[in-house]
């Protein structure tokens, strides 16, 4: 028992430096992000010059380009389920610190996702066949939408997080024939099945 209290009160203190710092540090893992993605050879801004608000063609070489575009609705989720996660995990952080944590998470993910491993991974088992990355400024972007749905979530009571996750989802299905849950299936375990109906 005082071993798990011992525990318990280092990953408190932890959390209490996470928070006190967490402005810094969530500018400092921005910044290491987009750097690492400018040393991987991503594009500043969209290679087209242009700079757009809204970017709704996803077979188009300015999708995830721009600063939104539909899959913009699967970083909000990300955050939503981020929220719920640490705090069924971290309840004893401070949320601040639960958003340090978040944001780190999401830019290890922006630039995984922006590896010639993963972008292969998506051009060649998804409906994204001609996928090439994403610029900083989209990537940034995402981050931003993963914190935007972060703060949703913490106001929202639990049962309408829920219900915002899975009308998110709807939505990008209507859309695009694509969303979070069906774009982590072709990633991990592909369905040639649900590859052709995204096809159309």
């Amino acid at each position: 028992m005082r071993a798990t209290g011992v525990a318990a009160g280092r990953a408190s203190s932890v959390g209490a430096w996470l928070a006190a710092k967490s402005g810094w540090l969530i500018a400092a893992v921005l910044v290491l992000t987009a750097t690492t993605l400018f040393v991987m050879g991503r594009s500043p801004i969209c290679p087209c010059g242009r700079i757009a608000l809204w970017h709704g063609a996803v077979q188009s070489d300015q999708n995830s380009q721009q600063i939104a575009d539909w899959y913009s609705l699967s970083h909000i989720v990300h955050g939503l389920l981020f929220y719920a996660a640490g705090w069924l995990a971290l309840r004893r952080w401070p949320w601040t610190a639960r958003l340090v944590l978040a944001v780190a998470i999401e830019s290890g993910w922006e630039i995984l996702e922006n590896s010639p491993l993963i972008i292969d991974r998506y051009r060649s088992v998804t409906m994204a066949w001609g996928y090439s990355g994403d610029s900083i400024l989209n990537s940034l972007s995402d981050i931003g939408c993963m914190m935007l749905g972060f703060a949703i979530a913490r106001r929202l009571p639990w049962w309408a997080s829920a219900v915002l996750v899975v009308l998110l989802e709807v939505v990008a299905l209507v859309a695009i024939r694509d969303n979070l849950t069906l774009n982590l299936i072709m990633l991990i375990a592909p369905v040639e099945a649900i590859r052709h109906w995204q096809m159309g």
